[in-house]
């Protein structure tokens, strides 16, 4: 009998790698210059291969920000205090660690991988679905109602914000460290507006 994890490891890897070889040469050539043919013979599979595992072109950038779909639901719902000081006290750490995900990294490929990102139309519009699928998560986590998703709209703004200015100011050439003091005390300003601004039974407790 087959094992059921080496199958779904194996299926992991094939994402990864196809993914990984998909983003190699839309760098270097441009998203549009790049057919999903050309990436398939690249990963050495055919198209209907790579179409089961990527049903459009775009999801093979979007695979590697996959994982944080979903994130700021995650984070609220282990959280113990309010959903708020769980999320600024979740970005602001990522901030001090470099996390690519804050905008707030350097690294050649994380700069790379974001201007593609931004700088391709298609990507942006399918990058907004996967912030919309997070919104909806978050605004059920935060109770699910008109209010929840109000606020959920409003956090997921915030984190989108924040996130670009960063990324605007390193990929225009300033050093990291000069950028986190100010990228800190803009993340606390903007979630203490949020919690400020939210209805009262979203600033107590989550849990």
């Amino acid at each position: 009998m087959s094992d059921p994890g080496l199958r779904e490891r194996k299926k992991q890897r094939m994402y990864e790698t196809v993914s990984d070889i998909a983003v190699r040469l839309f760098m270097e050539k441009g998203f549009d210059a790049v057919s999903v043919a050309e990436v398939a013979a690249a990963a050495e599979i055919s198209k209907p291969t790579l179409f089961r595992y990527f049903p459009a072109k775009e999801d093979l950038v979007l695979y590697r920000i996959a994982d944080h779909e979903g994130e700021a639901a995650r984070v609220v719902a282990a959280a113990e205090g309010t959903a708020v000081e769980a999320l600024r006290r979740h970005f602001v750490a990522g901030l001090e660690r470099g996390d690519p995900v804050t905008g707030l990294s350097d690294h050649p490929e994380v700069l790379a991988f974001h201007a593609l990102l931004y700088g391709t139309p298609s990507l942006v519009a399918r990058a907004h679905t996967h912030q919309e699928r997070s919104e909806a998560a978050l605004a059920e986590v935060l109770g699910g109602d008109l209010d929840a998703r109000l606020a959920a709209g409003q956090i997921m703004a915030v984190l989108r914000v924040l996130a670009l200015e960063n990324w605007r100011r390193i990929a225009a050439g300033e050093r990291v460290a000069d950028v986190r003091p100010d990228a800190v005390a803009a993340a606390r300003r903007a979630f203490g507006w949020l919690a400020a601004g939210l209805p009262p039974h979203l600033r107590g407790e989550t849990g």
